[in-house]
């Protein structure tokens, strides 16, 4: 007998029941056309993923099961289709993190999750009761259980939904993409369900969420573990697998591309989603003729078009001639608006207004600070003259050690790379370039410079970048202590300044916009380190 079970690959948007809802009826609509028996939406499909301390609000949980009611009715126009929508139910003074199945107008089964994750960037125990719920149906004589996303990453659920006569498992998940992520999936789907003698289906949540992305790459394992079938990363779209009985028939298998196209493919639905979603006309950013402002100029590109990007070069006295002419270059290119300002006179200004304050001082940092504060007061008048919203174009290798500066260029809305390292940066430039030579080589092999003062160069006070970064990944990201990092290599006063360095600039962090997470962990939600701590490690 054959079965079509369809995933609904959806870009769903926080707080938005209506849309949600008028997209799972699309994704339906569609999945009835190809003869579906089961539409497969993703985790709290109807109020979008996370939705954090909405789900402290009572109306808004009320609200969310009322269109669920009002949903099921709607589906009654597609006879004996069982589709899952998740979304938060109210139940017995508790809310849980719910599944249930719609057909023919009413709400047939209920399956509420096991495991709540509440590490890295979930939080999910704030707001949901677990359960032990075990909830199975049959279509055409296969029986299919239900398992929420973490209930995967654990054992018993899947057996129990076994134990029960399951012999598929429906898997809806709001899984946030990081590095080699789908790997790791997988290799855990097999742990715990395939090994088990299930077959799988894993609807994944595509799109951007303040600093998640969601990144699809839904896919099917049969009970031997094999990959019958993958879907597009960072792509919604809908894929109706047939099943022969319990057994996933093969359907092409999609490339996703290397490691670079994924994050750059990441970092533009990202943005696209930030600035779509919460109305914004457009963005403007600071060009330097620097490798970081590059990279964020083609990704703003990428992700909105070139009508909806204004890049604005703001040259100091320090400024050398070729970052002029390697941005115009790259402008050209690109074929975006450019508008170049000059701070000289600002800059002037504020050297007059201090001059009898800083009389008998040597010029320092306090100078160099004051020209980026500059361009951070520009670009935010402008946004707020036109409406666009400011992208920043600092690095997590930066952000790190704090060679960053506040109400600077730490100034806007949006921190596109604030967690890619400068050697990943590097990378991901020439990626770009491999499509469409866009970016100049030379801003691709000069020695970085914030160019704040004569012949500055960011190594003239830290470490080579691959040092730098290799650090700050063992440290911050594996959660490594100063001796693990020495014996791994590292000159001991590198790793000593560099660690000092994370810890003293945990101030500037707090105050950093929100910015797009890609390695395994970055500074946001899931780095939740006091700024006031006397701890050394």
């Amino acid at each position: 007998m054959t079965i079509k079970v369809a995933i609904a690959q959806m870009n769903c948007t926080v707080g938005d029941l209506a849309g949600n809802a008028a997209q799972i009826v699309d994704y339906v609509r569609r999945a009835a056309a190809g003869n579906a028996d089961i539409v497969v939406t993703p985790e709290l499909s109807l109020t979008g993923y996370p939705p954090e301390d909405l789900l402290l609000r009572p109306g808004f949980c009320l609200q969310s099961q009322n269109v669920l009611q009002a949903l099921a009715d709607q589906l009654r126009e597609f006879p004996d289709l069982s589709v899952l929508v998740g979304y938060p139910l109210a139940q017995d003074g508790m809310l849980f993190n719910a599944v249930s199945v719609l057909m023919n107008g009413q709400i047939v089964g209920t399956y509420r999750k096991r495991h709540l994750p509440n590490d890295a960037v979930f939080d999910e125990r704030r707001y949901f009761s677990p359960a032990s719920d075990v909830f199975v149906f049959t279509v055409k004589g296969i029986c299919f259980g239900i398992n929420i996303c973490e209930d995967t990453w654990f054992a018993d659920a899947p057996m129990a939904a076994q134990n029960a006569g399951a012999q598929v498992l429906l898997v809806p998940n709001a899984s946030p993409f990081h590095m080699d992520k789908l790997h790791r999936r997988q290799q855990v789907m097999r742990a715990n369900v395939t090994s088990a003698g299930l077959a799988l289906v894993y609807a994944n949540l595509i799109g951007g969420q303040d600093e998640l992305i969601f990144d699809g790459n839904s896919f099917v394992l049969d009970q031997a573990g094999n990959v019958c079938a993958q879907l597009r990363h960072c792509e919604t779209g809908l894929h109706v697998i047939e099943f022969e009985g319990a057994q996933p028939q093969s359907a092409e298998l999609v490339e996703n591309g290397s490691a670079e196209a994924q994050i750059y493919q990441a970092l533009v639905l990202g943005l696209r989603d930030y600035v779509n979603k919460n109305g914004f006309p457009g963005v403007l950013l600071g060009l330097s003729g620097g490798v970081d402002s590059a990279l964020t100029l083609a990704i703003a590109v990428d992700a909105l078009g070139v009508d909806k990007v204004r890049a604005v070069m703001m040259p100091s006295p320090y400024t050398a001639d070729i970052s002029l002419v390697d941005s115009r270059e790259m402008v050209r290119r690109l074929g975006v608006r450019y508008d170049e300002i000059s701070i000289a006179p600002c800059f002037d200004a504020f050297k007059s207004v201090l001059s009898h304050e800083f009389a008998g001082l040597k010029e320092d940092a306090t100078e160099e600070n004051i020209q980026a504060r500059i361009r951070g007061t520009l670009l935010m008048a402008m946004s707020n003259k036109y409406g666009s919203i400011v992208v920043t174009t600092g690095n997590k290798s930066e952000m790190a050690v704090g060679y960053c500066t506040l109400y600077g260029d730490m100034a806007g809305g949006f921190a596109v790379i604030k967690d890619i390292p400068k050697t990943l940066v590097y990378r991901l430039c020439e990626y770009r370039n491999r499509i469409e030579d866009i970016i100049p080589e030379r801003i691709l092999t000069r020695a970085p410079s914030a160019e704040l003062r004569p012949d500055q160069k960011d190594q003239d006070s830290l470490p080579p970048y691959d040092i730098l970064d290799g650090i700050v990944q063992r440290y911050m990201e594996q959660n490594q202590s100063r001796e693990e990092i020495v014996s791994a290599g590292y000159r001991v006063e590198d790793v000593e300044r560099i660690t000092k360095l994370i810890k003293i600039n945990e101030y500037k962090r707090r105050q950093a916009p929100v910015g797009i997470k890609i390695t395994p962990r970055a500074f946001g939600r899931d780095w939740r380190y006091p700024i006031t701590s006397k701890f050394r490690d």
